[in-house]
């Protein structure tokens, strides 16, 4: 093939629409989570045919990006021959995402013929399933594009909802596309709403399970969600109990089911209930995670029993403590960017006396919080208690206390910097009024807060008692901002 025929076909391939041409960026991905996840729907026969078909479309792509063209292609047969069987005679429009990457693949490996050949079956559906205007999208193929998108990485999802939403406006009953946008919205939506009727992620999970009524992932999302309002607890309980008697053996429907017991109900129920999903999702980094925070439940109930100072109460918190460490290094290596649990076991290996690999893991996750930009504030008020409690180094934990404040004074690990930072000043100025250094602390936390004349006053006393360049800077900055 010449060089001009390569780029004319190279033209009409970046023309259509599938995974090759929706930026899903390898970078955005942890790609062997989303791999291991991709085989384990496939596995399970998660969303029937239809629901497979369109895993292995996705699973066909990440293969291809991981260097498996053949195996990619094998995964695309699979695809087109479950929405043939499922499809039947619809089945066309069904089949553009799929013949698109089927296009795409030949072409890399440089079987030109069999890619033209999937570009005629494209041009002939075009042809015979129009659309208004030309550059509109089918309902099957938005679907499809928005599943995708909500797979392959959280930075895709304001994307996801947007095609989610533009498929419901062309078949609003669709039950996969109701699901798709109820899933990303209970994703995405924060927990700062006040009541269930002004939480969108409730209102669509609602109509979601309106129209998959036997979706059993749907009431246990849900309840988890009500469950949050004290007014809906009772309606989140029936929900729960219902995905639990529909879907006993269905490990997606069970790891939330877990989490609602770990919440509010039974920590020993949902160890049971998340070891039994585990049996069938052994590669899930979620269930390992939510395990290990059942193990600190337990943990944090011991200790806080009155026999809690028994030899028998001890080696029970060393052996919950084991336990923790073990499903938290189960669920980082499966999902290495799993930047919460990344925190919690580093908090683990200090309250386990392994220092090295405290300080190993804190700085690990340290560079992926600061890459997704996520969990950072959460990571060093934990860091900051780190250096104080274990490793005995004041100044790395003040520095750590401040870095978690400048992010939000008023969030909750904000506050607790807030806390820490007046207490460590405190106890040094009942030692010695005159500590520059806790007058500094004063002054930090108080520009922080926008607290300006009590900033300026304490940095003016901090300087008058220890020299610092730092306290200086700060009390120019606020001089000139009155």
């Amino acid at each position: 093939m010449s060089s001009a025929q390569a780029a004319l076909l190279e033209t009409q391939l970046q023309q259509l629409e599938c995974h090759f041409t929706w930026e899903l960026k390898k970078e955005d991905a942890n790609i062997t989570d989303l791999l291991n996840r991709l085989e384990e729907h496939d596995k399970l026969h998660l969303g029937g045919k239809a629901g497979v078909a369109q895993t292995n479309n996705s699973l066909a792509f990440v293969k291809y990006l991981l260097g498996f063209p053949t195996e990619a292609l094998g995964c695309l047969q699979k695809s087109e021959e479950l929405t043939k069987e499922f499809r039947e005679n619809d089945c066309d429009k069904w089949l553009i995402v799929t013949y698109g990457n089927l296009a795409w693949l030949q072409y890399h490996m440089k079987s030109y013929a069999e890619c033209e050949s999937y570009l005629e079956k494209l041009r002939d559906i075009a042809e015979r399933f129009p659309t208004e205007p030309a550059s509109a999208l089918h309902h099957e193929v938005l679907g499809e594009k928005a599943w995708a998108l909500f797979k392959f990485s959280r930075e895709n999802y304001e994307r996801a909802k947007e095609c989610f939403r533009k498929a419901l406006e062309l078949e609003p009953r669709d039950p996969q596309w109701n699901a798709g946008y109820a899933f990303v919205l209970h994703r995405d939506e924060s927990r700062s709403c006040s009541r269930p009727d002004h939480s969108l992620a409730v209102k669509l999970l609602r109509k979601a399970i309106d129209t998959n009524p036997d979706n059993d992932e749907l009431k246990a999302l849900l309840a988890l969600r009500l469950a949050e309002f004290e007014s809906e607890y009772d309606e989140a309980e029936k929900l729960v109990e219902k995905a639990l008697e529909g879907s006993p053996n269905d490990p997606r429907v069970i790891r939330y089911v877990g989490k609602f017991f770990r919440l509010y109900g039974s920590v020993d129920r949902s160890i049971a209930l998340l070891k039994r999903a585990l049996e069938h999702s052994p590669n899930s980094g979620f269930i390992h995670h939510q395990l290990a925070l059942c193990y600190k439940s337990k943990t944090i109930s011991l200790q806080k029993q009155e026999s809690r100072d028994s030899p028998s109460a001890d080696a029970e918190i060393r052996r919950l403590r084991r336990q923790r460490i073990y499903h938290l290094e189960k669920a980082t290596t499966l999902k290495t960017d799993f930047v919460i649990a990344m925190i919690q076991l580093a908090v683990q290996y200090g309250e386990d006396d392994q220092l090295d690999r405290a300080e190993h893991q804190f700085q690990e996750a340290l560079m992926k919080a600061k890459e997704k930009n996520e969990f950072l504030q959460q990571l060093y008020f934990y860091y900051g208690e780190f250096h104080q409690y274990r490793k005995r180094f004041l100044p790395l934990a003040i520095n750590y206390y401040k870095e978690c404040l400048k992010i939000k004074h008023d969030s909750i690990d904000g506050k607790k910097s807030v806390k820490k930072l007046t207490k460590i000043a405190d106890r040094d100025l009942s030692k010695n009024p005159q500590n520059g250094r806790a007058w500094g602390i004063l002054g930090f936390i108080h520009k922080e807060k926008g607290e300006k004349i009590r900033a300026i006053e304490c940095y003016e006393k901090a300087l008058l008692f220890k020299s610092s360049d730092e306290h200086l800077s700060a009390l120019c900055e606020l001089r000139l901002s009155l």
